[in-house]
């Protein structure tokens, strides 16, 4: 992991570098969360990766300590609602735009993973760039480590689904709970793999 993107930065004046990402675009149910994060300059944390890569365990012990060394972070959440409304990726684009809104300081760039967001803070979007940038791999481990502490919520109020487990995910398991049980309120009515078993829901 390098901190190749936020050196370009800092090189054209810019100081405060907010990586974002999101966790909970391809599930079949819950929020999608996104995370924004700003991390000291030269800050590296061992270990810290795209959090698809990294075990429970060890995402959870990176969350503390981004927490710990952050110069600011802040999540933003868009519910089954909102998707269902606007679309998954209208609807991580506005839990992007809330996380930035949500820092303090004001971050003064913004390095994303892969999307663009509406912002008048200059931006750069990077493919891979839970894997390329040291900020926007917090940024992925915080809103990971976020979504699935939710899904595990859930789980309390819906334990038929198993959320514990599969995260929402459209594992096998999961795709036979919602045959057997049909959609719960959380699930995304507009996604396949749920929309097949809404007849006669509203």
């Amino acid at each position: 992991m390098t901190l190749f993107f936020e050196a370009e930065a800092r090189r054209s004046g810019y100081r405060l570098i907010a990586g974002l990402d999101e966790a909970g675009r391809g599930p079949l149910a819950g929020p999608v969360v996104a995370a924004a994060v700003v991390l000291p300059e030269g800050c590296r944390i061992r270990d810290l990766t795209d959090s698809k890569q990294l075990t429970p365990l060890k995402r959870e012990r990176l969350f503390k300590e981004i927490q710990e060394q952050a110069v600011c972070l802040a999540v933003g959440i868009s519910d089954t609602g909102v998707i269902e409304r606007i679309n998954i990726l209208e609807a991580t684009r506005r839990a992007m735009e809330k996380a930035v809104m949500a820092l303090d300081p004001v971050p003064d760039y913004l390095l994303i993973d892969a999307i663009g967001i509406r912002s008048l803070i200059p931006q750069l979007g990077i493919v891979k760039g839970d894997l390329l940038s040291h900020s926007i791999s917090a940024a992925s481990v915080i809103a990971k480590v976020t979504r699935d502490r939710i899904m595990e919520e859930y789980h309390e109020v819906y334990p038929v689904y198993n959320f514990r487990r599969h995260k929402g995910y459209g594992t096998p398991e999961h795709l036979m709970k919602i045959r057997t049980f049909g959609p719960s309120p959380i699930h995304r009515k507009t996604f396949r793999g749920v929309r097949e078993y809404c007849t006669g829901l509203e």
